[in-house]
């Protein structure tokens, strides 16, 4: 692949996660107070607290978060364009959208964290803040020291600060790997189960833009020699 070729991917794979963004923010506006939905019919009443709705921005935003973390370190860690410019598409878009969960939590009237909730929990229940009878988190078990799928431990980001030229962006990709695998389960989850338009909207967004990254940092782990973790 030449340079010119894999800086034209690049922008393509950005630019359709900014897209899924703003798509996702239009829709805001006419679905997330519930007062309609796309096709014209009544939109699902607020949120439960415990709702996967309401479980989903929490968790999400705490996700992204951390995606936003790895992706100012590794800017300052090396001086790679490519990598540079794809943390920054990163930084930028999960700051958008957990700007968004949080904000969809505001208008709900729901706390942005609830003390007794286990991250993840919101996957087995149903809109009502119900268990619903079943686990569809499994098999997206969060490693030991890490709080959801795919998020890195203290050690691993102390690693990646400490990291420089090509071992930072070969660590950043396969850390930011792994967590748009947990990243695109959970948005999998909220597209099956939430009930407000919108935020099912934004969920699919973040599933088709991360699968989407995930096929563009592979093809740049091998540029480097590498290959994601198992």
């Amino acid at each position: 692949m030449t340079r010119s070729r894999t800086n034209r991917t690049y922008w393509a794979a950005g630019t359709g996660v900014v897209l899924a963004a703003l798509f996702a923010a239009g829709a805001t506006f006419a679905t997330a107070d519930g007062s309609s939905a796309p096709d014209g019919s009544s939109s699902a009443r607020t949120p439960a607290l415990y709702s996967p709705d309401a479980g989903f921005a929490r968790d999400m935003a705490v996700h992204h978060q951390q995606a936003v973390e790895m992706s100012f370190i590794v800017r300052d860690r090396t001086q790679d364009e490519p990598v540079r410019g794809l943390a920054y598409d990163i930084a930028n878009t999960q700051a958008n959208q957990r700007g968004m969960l949080l904000g969809w939590l505001d208008l709900w009237g729901l706390p942005k964290v609830v003390a007794d909730e286990p991250p993840m929990s919101w996957m087995s229940m149903d809109a009502s803040g119900e268990h619903a009878g079943h686990e569809a988190h499994e098999g997206h078990a969060a490693k030991p020291g890490a709080l959801m799928p795919g998020m890195a431990t203290k050690e691993e980001l102390d690693r990646l600060g400490a990291a420089g030229g090509r071992d930072a962006e070969v660590l950043y990709l396969q850390l930011m790997t792994d967590h748009h695998k947990g990243g695109v389960a959970m948005a999998e989850g909220c597209a099956r189960q939430c009930r407000t338009p919108a935020e099912r909207a934004l969920a699919q967004g973040m599933v088709e833009a991360q699968q989407s990254e995930l096929k563009l940092m592979a093809d740049m782990l091998r540029q480097r020699g590498a290959a994601p973790r198992e």
